[in-house]
């Protein structure tokens, strides 16, 4: 059953004030802890790489080759899902959560009596 317009934007309002006070889904979601393109486009170079050396590797029956490609790759892997380092680090964030729990609580009892009162008026 589709919502209706009205419980579109509601639910598209609790998002947004989810994503914007919680702080735990914000630092999940990248909020400043993200994936960085250039670690992504860095790490992309160095599995092809890895991957060149590897062939080269097996195909000179060079083992060292293709061990050195192989750990290459697990190399470009781990740099491209690492994480971008915050600048202001991660002490904002744990300033910050008390405050936003107390938001995030409120909006969701405001969104309590918004239901109570729909539910109360049909």
């Amino acid at each position: 059953m589709p919502l209706s317009e009205q419980e579109q934007r509601l639910l598209d309002e609790m998002e947004r004030h989810l994503m914007r006070n919680d702080a735990d889904v914000v630092s999940a979601s990248g909020g400043g802890g993200g994936l960085s393109y250039r670690n992504v486009v860095y790490g992309t170079i160095l599995v092809l790489a890895g991957i060149g050396a590897l062939i080269v590797g097996v195909a000179l029956q060079l083992i060292v080759v293709g061990v050195l490609g192989f750990l290459a790759m697990i190399a470009g892997v781990i740099v491209a899902v690492t994480p971008a380092k915050r600048a202001d680090g991660d002490q904002v964030r744990t300033e910050q959560a008390p405050a936003a729990s107390r938001t995030s609580a409120s909006f969701m009892d405001r969104m309590n009596e918004r239901w109570d009162r729909r539910q109360e008026g049909h």
